[in-house]
């Protein structure tokens, strides 16, 4: 039993940093035999979300969860994509139905309705960590939102990007230099 709680210990620190959620994959890293997170699951206190994928149920939720979620369900290089890394911020006014999710593999997992997987592979200065969640970058997510989202939204986005230390000032002019804005 006392194997099983350092498990659980484990297993439980790590979600914390995920908003609650752990993948086998983590157990793994952890030295977690994948058996154990199942028996720690049946015991209460950890919920069964989708395959390889667990949430600590004590761990307060927030509104950052779905989107930490959609990422862990793609899979491992997954990331926040388009509108998605937008309304992460609360910029451009977005509310996408869809949270839009890059990965540069084949992702084959069954996805809620509300998870579009957009296959894609970006440099890597194009990608980033936000209140630990993999993203595009807010450059890459404001470019990739042009079609989507009206062009003065985005502008506007673009700016208050730039005032609140999303964006560097070369990044915030060269974004508002290719969404055409003009001043």
């Amino acid at each position: 039993m006392v194997l099983a709680d350092t498990y659980r210990r484990q297993l439980h620190e790590r979600a914390l940093d995920q908003y609650g959620y752990v993948t086998t994959r983590d157990a793994e890293d952890l030295g977690v035999p994948a058996v154990e997170l199942r028996k720690i699951t049946h015991r209460g206190g950890v919920d069964h979300v989708a395959y390889g994928l667990y949430r600590f149920e004590d761990v307060p939720r927030t509104g950052r969860d779905q989107f930490m979620e959609a990422v862990l369900r793609v899979g491992p290089e997954a990331y926040l994509t388009h509108d998605a890394v937008l309304a992460l911020h609360d910029l451009g006014l977005v509310n996408p139905r869809r949270i839009r999710v890059g990965t540069p593999r084949r992702a084959r997992p069954r996805l809620p309705q509300y998870i579009e997987v957009v296959r894609r592979r970006l440099d890597p200065h194009e990608l980033t960590v936000y209140e630990g969640i993999a993203s595009a970058t807010v450059a890459r997510a404001l470019l990739d939102c042009r079609g989507l989202t009206m062009g003065e939204r985005l502008v506007d986005a673009a700016r208050e990007a730039a005032r609140r230390g999303l964006l560097r000032r070369s990044e915030a002019d060269q974004v508002l230099s290719e969404l055409g804005a003009t001043e």
